[in-house]
C-alpha cells in the first residue's frame, strides 16, 4: 500500500517530531529524521552531477544509505521553512519526493538511477501552512496538533520532564515532591506557550535550585511551596490581572491565534472631536484594517437601530488601537471585537467584563466563522475569561475540545452583529 504523507501542523514545543518517533517504534520500523529548514539548494534534495567538484547524493538518500533501510520512517522537519534562490525551488524538488504517483521513480543526479521512494513514510512537520508551496500542500494529509491545555501540561510535566530533569541533575526520583498546584502556579504565571520546552526550561531551574541546597545543606524540604517557586524563579513573569477587566468604555477583549499558539488581545478605541473620520494604529496588516473600516461603516448604517446617533458620527473622530505595537498583527478574526469596541464608545456603555470575542464581519451584519478556535479558547481559559462570543458555525470546532478543560467558560453562539452587541454591552 503506498503511504499517505502525513504532515503534523501545530505550534512548536507540543512533540510533532517526537510523534514521528513514536510511530516509528510503534510500527518497528528504522528511523530517520531530515532537517528542511534554511534549505535553498535544490541538489540537496536531488542530488549533484558527478561532473561537479564536491558532487555528493542529496540528503534523502544520502539518509536512507545512513540508515541501511529502503523502508524507514522519514521525518521531514520544517518544511514550511524551505527557502528559494537563484540555485533552483528545493520545495518544487519535495513534490517528487512526496508524491506518491512519482516517487517510486526518484530520480538522483548522483545515482544517475531511478530508485523507489513509495515504500518510505514520510512525515513532514510545519508551523505555519501558508508557507508551503500551495502544489506541495495539495500531497499533504495535513493533521492539526493543537496547543496543550494547563492540565494536559500538569500530566506531561508530572509523567514526563520531572522524571527527566531530576535525573538529568543527579536527583533521587522520590527525593522531594511538587503538588499540581505549584506546577499549576508555574505554567500559569511563568509560561505562555502552547507546547512545554518553556516549561521545562523553568522545571530545570527548579531542579538546579534544589542540587545546589543538597549541596550547600545536606538535606531538602520533602515538598515545594508556593513560596519556594517564587524565591527559585523570581516575581511571576506574567500577570492574568490584566485581562479580567475593561473598565472604561471603548475597550474590548479579542481572541487571536499566533503560530505559538493562542493570545488575547485589548482593542481600545477613543473619539475625538473631528469630522467623522476613523483612524487605526497598533501594526495592523491590510485585513484588520479592512475589518475596522467594515465595522465602523456598518455602525453608521445602522446607528439608528442601535441607539446611537447620527451626528457622533459626523462630528467625532474615532480611533482604534490595539496595544504592543511593536509587534505586527493581521488576520480575519478581529472583526466583531473591533465593532464591539467602537459601539461601546459611541454608546458610552461598557463592555462587559470577563467576556473575549473572536469572528469576522460582513457590510450586511452578519458573523463569519473563524480558525484557530481550540488554542483560542484554551488562552482565554488560562486568563480568567468567563464568556465568549464566536459565529454559530465555529460550535463544531468547540465540541472538539475535551470538557474537562473549557469548564466555567459560557459560549455565546451568534448569527448577526446585532446579537454580539446585545452579549456585551452592558
Amino acid at each position: 500500500m503506498k503511504s499517505p504523507i502525513l504532515c503534523f501542523l501545530g505550534p512548536p514545543g507540543i512533540g510533532k517530531t517526537s510523534l514521528g518517533k513514536s510511530i516509528a517504534a510503534a510500527i518497528n520500523r528504522k528511523y530517520v529524521r531530515v532537517s528542511l529548514g534554511g534549505l535553498h539548494d535544490e541538489s540537496e534534495i536531488r542530488g549533484h552531477r558527478k561532473t561537479y567538484i564536491g558532487a555528493m547524493p542529496g540528503r534523502i538518500l544520502q539518509s536512507i544509505r545512513k540508515i541501511k533501510s529502503s523502508n524507514p520512517v522519514m521525518i521531514l522537519d520544517e518544511i514550511d521553512k524551505v527557502g528559494t534562490d537563484h540555485r533552483g525551488d528545493p520545495s518544487s524538488a519535495l513534490l517528487e519526493v512526496l508524491d506518491p504517483e512519482q516517487n517510486n521513480s526518484f530520480y538522483d543526479n548522483y545515482l544517475e538511477l531511478e530508485y523507489d521512494l513509495s515504500k518510505v513514510l514520510f512525515i513532514a512537520t510545519a508551523n505555519n501552512i501558508n508557507n508551503i508551496q500551495p502544489a506541495l500542500r495539495d500531497r499533504l494529509e495535513i493533521i492539526d496538533l493543537s496547543g496543550y491545555a494547563v492540565e494536559e501540561k500538569i500530566e506531561i510535566a508530572k509523567r514526563h520532564l520531572l522524571p527527566k530533569q531530576k535525573d538529568m541533575h543527579g536527583l533521587k526520583p522520590n527525593s522531594f515532591k511538587i503538588s499540581d498546584t505549584v506546577l499549576e502556579k508555574v505554567i500559569a504565571d511563568y509560561t505562555r506557550e502552547s507546547g512545554v520546552r518553556e516549561l521545562d526550561r523553568q522545571i530545570a531551574s527548579i531542579m538546579r535550585s534544589q542540587a545546589k541546597e543538597i549541596v550547600l545543606k545536606g538535606k531538602l524540604k520533602p515538598t515545594i511551596t508556593l513560596k519556594d517557586i517564587e524565591k527559585i524563579l523570581g516575581k511571576p513573569r506574567y500577570s492574568n490581572e490584566l485581562y479580567k477587566t475593561a473598565n472604561i468604555p471603548g475597550v474590548a477583549v479579542g481572541l487571536a491565534w499566533t503560530y505559538v499558539g493562542g493570545d488575547i488581545l485589548f482593542i481600545e478605541t477613543q473619539l475625538s472631536e473631528g469630522k467623522g473620520e476613523l483612524k487605526l494604529t497598533g501594526n495592523l496588516g491590510n485585513v484588520m484594517k479592512e475589518s475596522a473600516s467594515t465595522a465602523h461603516t456598518w455602525l453608521e448604517a445602522n446607528a439608528k437601530k442601535i441607539g446611537l446617533s447620527i451626528a457622533d458620527f459626523n462630528k467625532k473622530d474615532a480611533h482604534i488601537h490595539i496595544p504592543e505595537g511593536a509587534t505586527p498583527k493581521d488576520g480575519p478574526s478581529a472583526g466583531i471585537t473591533m465593532m464591539t469596541a467602537l459601539a461601546s464608545a459611541f454608546t458610552g456603555k461598557k463592555v462587559k467584563p470577563y467576556l473575549a470575542m473572536t469572528g469576522e464581519i460582513t457590510l450586511r451584519g452578519q458573523v463569519l466563522p473563524v480558525g484557530g478556535i481550540k488554542e483560542k479558547v484554551l488562552a482565554a481559559k488560562r486568563s480568567g475569561i468567563k464568556e465568549i462570543v464566536m459565529c454559530w458555525q465555529n460550535e463544531k470546532d468547540v465540541a472538539e475540545i475535551n470538557p474537562q478543560f473549557i469548564k466555567g467558560i459560557q459560549f455565546h453562539y451568534v448569527k448577526t452583529m446585532q446579537q454580539v452587541l446585545d452579549i456585551a454591552l452592558t
